[in-house]
């Protein structure tokens, strides 16, 4: 698997070729360990590392000393699942909003429709009134202009 390029990962062994990242030493579940990260996500990092230890922290008051590691894999898949109930909170959005913006398109076209229509029943009746009009002057005559 291919590291693409993340923002966080582990100290790397020396000898690796790393580009100049920040490093931050986290503190979970009573460890540290120490990270390296993209210049600018330090504070980012460290807010993850302390919700990840808050998690594990009341995992452990709930269930006990289960062991570190069962801790641990319980706080991931706890994270792993509020990111799956968003990931299909998105989609039901962005479905919202395609479904929104389909009903947004029709009503633009309405809309035109609606204002060709006018303008051309506009147009028909001051046609009509220059009918009239030029009517009304021929049957009147030149010297009494109407309009």
């Amino acid at each position: 698997m291919a590291d693409a390029d993340p923002k966080f990962r582990a100290i790397a062994p020396a000898g690796g070729a790393e580009r100049s990242m920040a490093h931050v030493s986290v503190t979970i579940n009573g460890r540290q360990y120490r990270m390296a990260c993209e210049e600018g996500q330090e504070a980012h990092l460290l807010r993850l590392a302390k919700d990840l230890d808050l998690r594990i922290g009341e995992l452990r008051e709930r269930f006990g000393e289960i062991g570190d590691t069962r801790l641990i894999v319980m706080a991931a898949i706890t994270v792993a699942d509020e990111l799956s109930e968003a990931g299909k909170r998105i989609r039901q959005i962005e479905q919202d909003l395609a479904g929104v913006q389909d009903v947004g398109a029709v009503s633009a076209e309405r809309s035109k429709a609606t204002q060709a229509a006018v303008a051309a029943a506009l147009n028909s009746a001051a046609e009509r009134i220059e009918r009239v009009t030029k009517s009304l002057n021929q049957g009147l005559g030149e010297e009494i202009a109407v309009g």
